[in-house]
């Protein structure tokens, strides 16, 4: 309203007519109009696949996959920002947010699986070329997608996802075990993993300001989590975990050889990937622009201007802006 409003009086200090005036508040309304923000379904390989898309679908896409236990839900603050100058799209995963969540005795809940089912969700909208925002998840998602489609990739933006051994801290020392051993560590993994302190402290980490932090963030997830048949689906999404860092030395290789044009964006407080991991970025990418920020796993909730004015500048000189 307070841009419609400007635009009149714009036109009146002017001289406009009344009509050209009305011409100019149509158009600040209609810029207003492209950032908002549309909550879509599609179907993918039989599932409906939730998403959020903003901007006009023919300016430079940024196609942006989420992490653990998140959704599209934590792209909000670049929805909103990024919209004017960008088409962005944002799935939620099979058995994450609003999409479907099978069954995990009749859908196999690996990497491979969600990456298989998010290329098809991007060749049912049309999306041949795109940069892509990786996030914790969205990192071992976005990998095997960049390998099996290296000519749709224009840019890479990664927020705290791991892609080497560096990253992975002390936390990871316990995983392992689980992943060594499914069957007698499970319940210690589950009791741990799925717990309302362990989902606030994903986000907290180990940052003093506490009180940047809205508690809706994790008890949101946590109720997420502990719906019925999600613990199974994400213990054995996690199990397959380490069938990522198995393939660590695979996408290190690819990124050395395709070089794309890569931002990374880290929030330090992050108890889960450490900081390390920015380094081994740059020994692989030496090109990439590199921010470590005061924040934590999920930076957007705590910087959400600060990474949206990152991304907007690399992307602006990457891949250009919407006319």
């Amino acid at each position: 309203m307070s841009k419609l409003l400007s635009a009149l009086a714009l036109g009146c200090a002017l001289g406009l007519s009344l009509s050209s005036a009305a011409y100019a508040a149509e158009s600040a309304s209609s810029a207003v109009e492209q950032m908002a923000v549309a909550y879509r379904s599609i179907k993918v390989d039989d599932l409906t696949i939730f998403y959020r898309e903003a901007g006009r679908p023919d300016a430079p896409t940024l196609l942006l996959l989420h992490g653990f236990p998140s959704s599209s839900r934590m792209y909000d603050p670049l929805l909103s920002r990024l919209a004017q100058h960008y088409h962005l799209v944002a799935p939620d995963y099979p058995g994450f947010g609003h999409s479907d969540a099978p069954d995990s005795k009749r859908f196999a809940y690996t990497f491979d699986h969600l990456a298989s089912v998010m290329e098809h969700f991007t060749e049912a909208l049309g999306l041949n070329k795109y940069a892509l925002y990786v996030q914790d998840y969205g990192g071992p998602v976005g990998f095997r997608m960049m390998l099996a489609h290296p000519e749709r990739l224009q840019a890479l933006i990664v927020q705290n996802a791991v892609a080497h051994e560096d990253g992975l801290g002390p936390l990871w020392q316990k995983r392992r075990e689980f992943w060594a051993n499914r069957a007698p560590n499970e319940a210690g993994l589950r009791a741990s993993f799925f717990s309302l302190a362990t989902t606030r402290q994903r986000h907290v980490g180990a940052n003093p300001a506490i009180e940047v932090f809205n508690p809706d963030l994790w008890t949101d997830e946590f109720n997420f989590l502990n719906q019925p048949g999600h613990a199974d689906i994400q213990s054995d999404l996690f199990y397959d975990y380490r069938n990522n860092v198995a393939s660590y030395p695979k996408w290190q290789a690819w990124l050395r050889e395709h070089q794309p044009p890569t931002l990374v964006v880290w929030g330090k407080f992050d108890p889960s990937f450490d900081v390390a991991e920015t380094e081994a970025y740059r020994r692989d990418l030496p090109n990439a622009e590199i921010h470590v920020l005061e924040a934590g796993h999920f930076a957007l909730d705590e910087k959400p201007g600060e990474i949206a004015r990152l991304v907007g500048d690399f992307l602006g000189r990457q891949v250009g802006k919407q006319p």
